[in-house]
């Protein structure tokens, strides 16, 4: 074989390996070239980008009306001042983000089914308001959102940007709570209000399209860490302050002997709330503030946080 020939052999070997990382760096449109975790446990969920589409111009009913809700729903709940927001599950599993605003205050809500996480941030960087879609891709189970305006790709749990122009960047998170219709309605009276099935677009939002997969133990992508202390779907609430991570498993706080929980973490005094009927939990500063703790299947805490505490009933 000639010098030439084996030059141009080399040279065309260099050429294909420069071209894969390229490829590789970029997944339903996204550029990846600066991601802050491994490219390759960015995955693909299914749908392409916006194949689950964000809800950006909510409605909202009275609380009062005749709607499709039972008393025994789930909703995830935010207060802005006097006024009372309930987001149904129902809903978010099918849009996963709704970009709303409330007496010019605007608020990203977000929920992850694979994760069990509803969660809310401030959607506003350096005196930018962003609005968000579902990318259709994954990290760790978790919903990889991104931001219209930059197309930066941010982990729902984490709240920070993982790709793109504001890598790097996090939102501030903001508290929410779980809790069931009935409930909701009784604590929210007739300002109420409950985002509305006119979406427009054409979904059961009586029915998940997720099936059993709240109860079973599978898991439909993998995840970085594991722990089998608990049942994969155990629910647990979850926080981090100062750098120390811990989760409230709801069967601990169900052995425990008082509804009500005082702990601390990083040094923080807290106090948990726990409502077995729904169930959920609530985290509270010393001055009876809630605090945006999130509500999340065990798996999907312990993968983000795996060094993290754990209460345990005495």
């Amino acid at each position: 074989m000639s010098l030439f020939i084996r030059y141009v052999l080399v040279l065309s070997g260099l050429l294909w390996l420069a071209a894969q990382p390229a490829a590789a760096q970029e997944k339903n449109g996204f550029d990846l070239s600066n991601a802050l975790i491994p490219v390759d446990e960015i995955l693909s969920g299914g749908p392409p980008r916006d194949g689950i589409p964000s809800i950006d111009e909510p409605k909202f009913e009275p609380a009062s009306d005749s709607l499709p809700w039972q008393k025994g729903d789930l909703m995830m709940t935010y207060d802005q001042g006097q006024n009372h927001y309930a987001f149904p599950i129902g809903i978010l599993n099918w849009h996963e983000i709704v970009n709303h605003e409330s007496a010019g205050q605007p608020v990203l809500i977000s929920f992850c089914p694979l994760c069990g996480t509803g969660m809310a941030f401030d959607p506003q960087v350096d005196d930018r308001h962003l609005t968000f879609g579902v990318s259709g891709l994954l990290y760790n189970s978790d919903l990889l959102m991104y931001d219209h305006q930059t197309e930066s790709l941010w982990s729902q749990i984490e709240g920070r940007a993982i790709a793109g122009p504001l890598a790097g960047t996090e939102l501030e998170p903001v508290a929410v709570r779980h809790e069931l219709w009935q409930n909701w309605r009784e604590r929210a009276g007739s300002g109420g209000q409950v985002l509305s099935t006119d979406t427009g677009f054409r979904r059961n939002y009586r029915q998940s399209p997720y099936g059993d997969y709240d109860h079973s133990e599978r898991l439909y992508f993998p995840v970085s860490s594991t722990s089998r202390e608990y049942h994969s779907k155990t629910w647990v609430l979850g926080w981090t302050h100062n750098g120390e991570s811990k989760a409230w498993p709801f069967p601990e706080l169900a052995d425990h002997d008082d509804r009500v929980l005082e702990d601390q973490i990083g040094g923080k005094p807290v106090t948990v709330h726990y409502d077995p009927e729904v169930p959920s939990a609530e985290l509270r500063d010393e001055a009876g503030e809630l605090l945006p703790g999130t509500r999340a299947f065990w798996f999907a805490w312990y993968t983000f946080h795996p060094d993290t505490l754990i209460f345990k009933a005495e």
